[in-house]
């Protein structure tokens, strides 16, 4: 007989449907993340295409619903380090990292964060502010629960001079467990979900675009954590230079991808995305105006040709077909001057503007070919998982009992990733019950 629990490999939207979908059926389910909160990078978004609905707030009860049901069991900062077996009988490893908090006494006070003298370049924000040695990765984490950074905690990196321990002398419930070790769980499961998703493209590569160069030039997850409620800025769109909002935005499409140089593949939801951020700039600051620098316009989805239509029409939005070949700066002003062919008029031109976005490639997550390696399936050329029969078994790859869902699979947009989850739940359920 199968095994009837199963194993979701990432918590994203993906993974989080596929775990809600085989919990509502009756699966045990065990959800790992290797963060410190379920999420992934829709927790990042401050919107949504096409309808501008709050990311946050279409996530937040997602991973609440998840993380309450009974029959999921979730393994955050934790890591696959070994699967041996097959279908329906498959044993897998799994490595937890020391948070060095204790999990249940630990309330998601933030106290302990408040207090820490220590500072880093917080990740969730992209690097546009610092978090503390100890946090909590962002307002509505799930769990709510505090993490120490190991290599950026200097009692942790030289216990014997004792120094600092601030975060334990200020937290009242006790929670601080300096004790605490990675441990290997062991767990038995019929099947194996891999949603692991995606990172952006390094787009500081591309040097004549000028990241990390030019002070107003960032990427469009730098953006999103710019215009959010949650980011660094309090959702005030303003330039990293000097504050101050931009009259003019220009949006980069395909930047490191569509290029035989870099990534040949299309990301499929850069030009919504763009298209999303510029009527974002526009609803921040009416005297706004966008232009999107686009190779050509993938607009497949349910009313995506309208968002298009709206952003045009309504938000003072200007398509340009053309991909800028250098990107320079204006010093008496720090603003980014963007050099480029309009190929429908066939000319040579440059505009100036107050900031630059880049929309970068969108890759299979780093370290997936780790995953992939220790799974034994296969990757395409691209790196995304392989389906060998993918018009009759969309979401099973090489390995039986293994499948795959979300963007490690292939490129796609939020919408479509809960779809394939949903259909993922399905054709698990389908294999265990023994059809």
């Amino acid at each position: 007989m199968m095994n009837q629990s199963v194993l979701v490999i990432g918590a994203g939207i993906a993974g989080i449907q596929v775990s809600i979908d085989l919990a509502q059926m009756g699966f045990p389910v065990y959800l790992v993340e290797r963060t410190p909160s379920i999420g992934g990078r829709m927790a990042q978004l401050d919107k949504t295409f096409p309808t501008n609905d709050c990311a946050i707030c279409i996530l937040a009860p997602k991973m609440i619903e998840c993380a309450g049901h009974k029959n999921v069991h979730l393994l955050t900062y934790s890591e696959v380090v070994g699967v041996e077996g097959h279908a329906g009988d498959l044993r897998a490893r799994v490595l937890q990292k020391p948070r060095y908090v204790n999990m249940e006494r630990c309330t998601g006070c933030g106290e302990c964060a408040a207090k820490c003298p220590w500072r880093v370049p917080d990740d969730f924000n992209v690097g546009l502010s610092n978090r503390r040695a100890i946090y909590i990765p962002f307002p509505q984490a799930v769990p709510r629960k505090a993490t120490i950074d190991a290599p950026h905690c200097v009692y942790l990196q030289d216990r014997a001079k004792n120094r600092c321990r601030m975060c334990e002398k200020v937290c009242q419930p006790g929670a601080i467990d300096w004790e605490q070790q990675e441990r290997i769980v062991e767990l038995s499961v019929g099947a194996i979900v891999v949603a692991t998703g995606f990172d952006p493209y390094d787009a500081g590569v591309l040097k004549e675009y000028g990241l990390g160069k030019i002070a107003n030039v960032i990427t469009g997850l730098q953006y999103e954590r710019l215009v959010s409620a949650s980011g660094p800025t309090s959702g005030e769109l303003r330039r990293p230079s000097d504050g101050k909002p931009p009259r003019e935005v220009a949006f980069i499409q395909c930047v490191g991808s569509r290029d035989v140089n870099y990534n040949p593949y299309c990301s499929s939801v850069c030009c919504m995305f763009a298209t999303k951020e510029a009527i974002l700039a526009n609803e921040h600051d009416p005297q706004c105006r966008s232009y999107i620098f686009y190779t050509d316009l993938r607009a497949v989805g349910k009313r995506f040709q309208e968002y298009i239509a709206r952003a045009r029409t309504e938000y003072n939005v200007t398509y340009i077909r053309g991909r800028p070949g250098v990107i320079g700066e204006n010093p008496q002003n720090g603003n980014p001057i963007v050099r480029y062919e309009e190929t429908t008029a066939q000319q040579l031109r440059a505009m100036e503007v107050g900031l630059v976005v880049l929309c970068q490639a969108l890759l299979p997550r780093r370290g997936q070919q780790d995953v992939a390696k220790l799974l034994g399936v296969e990757l395409d050329e691209y790196g995304f998982v392989n389906a060998p029969a993918r018009l009759r078994r969309p979401v099973d790859t090489s390995v039986p009992g293994i499948f795959a869902c979300g963007y490690c699979s292939s490129p796609q947009d939020i919408p479509d990733s809960v779809a394939q989850a949903s259909g993922v739940a399905a054709r698990v359920a389908e294999m265990l019950a023994g059809e």
